[in-house]
């Protein structure tokens, strides 16, 4: 027999002593729940660098061990930044170099069909490698040049050099066929396209710009004209053949004769009219022309060409020094001779 009855409880005191029991309940699984979550933390970032690891070593290999060219491989290569060598110190980018040897191999295989898998294919791929290679060395150092001489090639001048060689023969082509033309015959995009574009311009400036024998002898040039009334023959005479090359169509020609931009510029001239010194259409050279004769559609004249060499000779030298690495294992010797 209880003596005392015990009091009943408020609601008040029901609310604290359920809420307690949760309380308690919450207690038991606060510590082992911030060790789960602290373990699955370092498991997350455990996985994640073994995961990178993996990702650099199967990169490092495709690039740098097995010298891949695959399509992957490139794609890559367009959005990371990877190095397949350095010229003076500057970075050479894998994804010029595979373009431009993608780009050459796809131009022999459509004159020439699918090389194979023989011995002399393999060849013939180690040739096209050098030459992206060397190729890409080229454009890297023309890229250091202009940085140091201020240099620079706008958006707007690759838009026209785009449109130039869209309707390049006097043709005029749509931009979709012309897309098609390069897809099918060098295995490039517009964008592709564009950036080979970009190096090709940005070497052909640094080329004239660094050229000061170049520009020198065609101040000498302008002088004998000056002084021979516009005699070529005089003029090479008195700087020799090898300073100065004297050419002639030898009859008329088709206006459209892709000849260094000579044929563009003898249409604009009378018959018996002299050019003035112009810049050849693939920048290796300074020009001048005397316009013979001319129809609606052929041109007969004769030419001077002042070639530029600095830039290459410089290349040349640069190819068989220190001053080029390469992180690839090359076919042969950057001289161009067989290991």
């Amino acid at each position: 027999m209880k003596l005392f009855k015990k009091k009943p409880q408020t609601e008040r005191e029901k609310v604290a002593e359920r809420r307690e029991e949760v309380l308690a309940k919450g207690r038991k699984f606060k510590y082992p729940m911030q060790y789960s979550k602290h373990k699955l933390v370092i498991n997350t970032i455990i996985i994640a660098f073994v995961a990178l690891v993996v990702m650099v070593g199967v990169g490092w290999f495709m690039f740098y061990k097995s010298d891949t060219t695959s399509d992957m491989a490139y794609r890559i290569a367009q959005v990371i930044p990877l190095p397949v060598g350095k010229v003076d110190d500057q970075p050479m980018l894998y994804s010029d170099y595979l373009m431009i040897y993608r780009s050459n191999l796809i131009t022999a295989e459509q004159q020439g069909g699918q090389l194979g898998t023989d011995e002399d294919a393999k060849s013939v791929r180690d040739m096209y490698k050098q030459a992206a290679f060397q190729a890409t060395a080229e454009y890297t150092y023309a890229l250091k040049l202009a940085k140091e001489l201020g240099i620079t090639v706008s958006d707007e001048e690759v838009d026209q050099a785009f449109e130039d060689h869209r309707k390049v023969g006097g043709v005029e082509r749509s931009e979709e066929g012309f897309l098609k033309i390069l897809k099918e015959n060098f295995g490039m995009n517009a964008r592709e396209y564009r950036r080979m574009l970009y190096l090709t311009l940005m070497k052909a400036k640094v080329t004239q710009a660094i050229d000061k024998e170049a520009i020198a002898l065609a101040d000498q040039v302008d002088k004998l004209l000056a002084e021979n009334e516009n005699d070529f023959a005089k003029v090479v005479e008195a700087l020799g053949d090898e300073a100065v090359r004297h050419e002639s169509t030898g009859g008329l020609v088709d206006s459209m004769n892709i000849d260094g931009g000579r044929s563009n510029m003898a249409k604009t001239l009378e018959n018996g009219a002299m050019s003035g010194r112009f810049l050849s259409s693939n920048s290796d050279g300074y020009y001048y022309l005397k316009l013979k004769e001319k129809t609606d559609k052929q041109v007969d004249y004769e030419s001077l060409k002042i070639e530029f060499t600095e830039f290459d000779d410089e290349v040349a030298e640069i190819l068989v020094s220190d001053r080029v690495e390469s992180y690839i294992k090359l076919p042969f010797a950057l001289s161009g001779e067989g290991e």
